[in-house]
């Protein structure tokens, strides 16, 4: 992977604000709003478009398709295939949140199925449902992760080595796999895990930087980073879960290079 770090990071959230990348996503109920507002104080140009029928036509002014299975039926499991499938022969970047895998058969067999037909460039998950995409037998609170993401990181590893495709593992710390190398980002605050749909968002945004950061790997790392940076200084001026959502869209329009710069922590 080539040197991530907090200027390249930083040059990567300018190219996002001057850019406006249209990032097509088919997500869930829970998270539409959160997702779209965080792509749009970012800089990018989010679309939420879910019908088949425009599935061609939405992908080809798109920079990156965002696929998240959060609630799945059957309607929408045939776009995320179409699209994927459009995305791919355009080369665009496919970033995959597997949402409560391990959790329900019929969500695990969609996933496993997804990826074996797409191998997304990027996918973003707990250590929970990195670990049933593995294969791991491993038990899950619903779409929460009951496992450290630490615990996660063979199951990544063996992943990446099948697939080809960058593994990202969020938790206290952030583990990112992929371009040869394994980055650990400790960035974040526990607050963030009060709020739904703030591991979705994070997914999001790795296809925002995915669309501007030619390394998909280091499109991941510069996601996570400015992910936990934004959330760190929200909860410093939070009283709470609902204020905290508000404050890191804040975060996010506002974040400039200083704040990356001397809040970036990078694991050992």
């Amino acid at each position: 992977m080539p040197a991530f770090d907090s200027l390249n990071t930083w040059a990567a959230v300018q190219a996002i604000r001057q850019r406006g990348p249209v990032i097509h996503n088919i997500t869930n109920f829970v998270v539409m709003n959160t997702t779209a507002n965080a792509l749009l104080a970012l800089g990018a140009s989010p679309v939420m478009a879910h019908a088949e029928e425009e599935m061609a036509d939405m992908v080809a002014i798109a920079s990156a398709l965002v696929i998240n299975i959060g609630t799945l039926n059957q309607p929408w499991v045939k776009s995320m295939f179409k699209a994927a499938e459009h995305a791919a022969n355009r080369g665009l970047p496919i970033v995959l949140d597997p949402v409560g895998a391990g959790a329900t058969p019929y969500r695990t067999n969609t996933v496993r199925a997804l990826v074996a037909a797409t191998r997304p460039t990027i996918i973003r998950g707990n250590a929970s449902e990195i670990m049933a995409l593995c294969g791991d037998q491993v038990t899950t609170k619903g779409v929460d992760s009951s496992e450290a993401s630490q615990d996660a990181v063979g199951a990544a590893q063996a992943l990446h080595k099948s697939l080809g495709s960058v593994i990202c593992v969020s938790g206290e710390t952030d583990y990112i796999v992929g371009g040869g190398e394994l980055v650990r980002i400790r960035n974040g605050h526990p607050l963030m895990t009060r709020v739904t749909g703030l591991g979705c968002t994070a997914t999001a945004l790795c296809g925002a930087f995915a669309a501007v950061t030619s390394d998909p790997a280091r499109a991941a790392a510069q996601a996570m980073a400015v992910m936990g940076i934004a959330g760190e200084m929200a909860a410093a001026k939070a009283e709470g879960p609902g204020t905290l959502q508000m404050h890191f869209l804040d975060v996010l329009f506002r974040l400039t290079e200083d704040d990356i710069t001397r809040r970036l922590r990078l694991g050992p």
